[in-house]
């Protein structure tokens, strides 16, 4: 209830959250908004410039752009979320048993996810895409494959650090089960910081997905999708540059509201702006700790 007190009272973090919830609504309800088919051609409409009919104008087959873009919301934001969520829950749980458990187990996972590091995200995405086949469901299980590895990074670097506190060695003394000290001690700590990377890595998908779909390795024809619109106007960018700039913005205010918003989960859930209260996370005190041995060993040089 107080990070929503706060979040109530953050007016960046509620413009961020109510111009989100509008552009969703605006994919989620495109049937009713979009003013023609978003796939049916008009021949007598071919790369028609923005009108009172056609707002964005027109493709090389007279498809509304408009409606193809509200309708592509739906492709794009979908898949984008799907995978972010995939990989995260991914991370988190390698994280979480690599963390808690360490030894061979943490030596392990850890350099699988090295391995992964090593490869160039973006490549290794289009090598498994090239091998499996284009396709939305090759393209979620390629993303996902590669990406999960930074949240099982934070995942562990925070499970290390809250297993060191002192209430969850307290309820090891007392008998409690691993799993009941994971996931009613550890978990509940660990989820407020993993929302932020899931808020700001939507778009960060949205630009991958639109890259990979720029290549012709996303969505396939007819379906409307932000990156293939893209691809689809670049040959035509003298003659009919609204084919791309169109798309090319929808996407980046996309990223930008996403990477805001998270950038406002962020101030909310940072401790070092929390005011003195009872209870405060484990990571306000592992900072206050952290600031207190900085000064005793910033005397001690001194003295």
């Amino acid at each position: 209830m107080y990070y929503v007190k706060r979040a109530l009272h953050d007016k960046k973090f509620m413009i961020m959250l109510c111009i989100t919830i509008a552009f969703v609504l605006l994919t989620i309800f495109a049937g009713a908004i979009a003013p023609h088919d978003p796939i049916a051609q008009n021949y007598d409409a071919i790369l028609q410039p923005p009108s009172r009919e056609y707002p964005f104008g027109t493709d090389a087959v007279g498809r509304c752009l408009l409606s193809r873009l509200l309708y592509g919301g739906k492709t794009s934001l979908v898949i984008a979320i799907v995978v972010t969520l995939l990989m995260a829950v991914i991370g988190v749980v390698i994280g979480m048993v690599s963390g808690y458990f360490g030894g061979i187990v943490d030596t392990i996972l850890m350099r699988v996810t090295d391995m992964l590091l090593a490869f160039p995200h973006i490549v290794f995405v289009i090598a498994i895409v090239a091998v499996l086949g284009t396709g939305t469901r090759n393209l979620i299980l390629a993303m996902t494959v590669i990406s999960w590895t930074m949240f099982a990074r934070v995942t562990r670097s925070l499970v290390i650090t809250i297993k060191k506190e002192d209430y969850v060695e307290q309820a090891r003394l007392s008998g409690a089960s691993k799993p009941a000290i994971m996931f009613r001690y550890i978990v509940p700590n660990v989820i407020p910081y993993l929302i932020v990377l899931i808020t700001q890595d939507i778009g960060s998908n949205l630009l991958t997905l639109a890259s990979l779909s720029l290549l012709g390795l996303g969505s396939q024809p007819p379906t409307p999708e932000w990156g293939f619109m893209l691809s689809e106007g670049k040959r035509y960018m003298q003659t009919a540059p609204w084919m791309l700039i169109f798309p090319g913005m929808v996407i980046l205010i996309c990223v930008i509201i996403f990477n805001l918003l998270g950038d406002s989960l962020r101030d909310i859930l940072d401790p070092r702006g929390i005011t003195k209260r009872e209870g405060t996370s484990f990571l306000a005190r592992l900072l206050s700790r952290r600031d207190r041995k900085e000064k005793e060993e910033h005397e001690e040089e001194m003295a």
